[in-house]
């Protein structure tokens, strides 16, 4: 019998352009291993990490990252 493939679903969000840039270096960086991987892939994959941390090293990462204003940049 075939697997139900997921169903999927499109978001958007803004991201520091420094935080960005850090994606790329991981997409680089998993290309060195062989294992090319698109942003929608590592940004999944840092979903799992975090998910499997502890509460108290969840509270910790997320205390990491600075609160930004949403929304789309104002054009220059």
């Amino acid at each position: 019998e075939k697997a139900k493939k997921p169903k999927l679903m499109r978001d958007s969000f803004t991201i520091p352009k420094r935080e960005d840039a850090v994606l790329e270096e991981l997409k680089q960086r998993a290309a060195k291993l062989g294992a090319p991987a698109k942003k929608s892939e590592i940004l999944r994959a840092g979903i799992k990490a975090l998910a499997a941390l502890s509460e108290t090293a969840f509270k910790t990462a997320l205390a990491a990252v600075p609160t930004i204003k949403t929304g789309r940049p104002k054009k220059a």
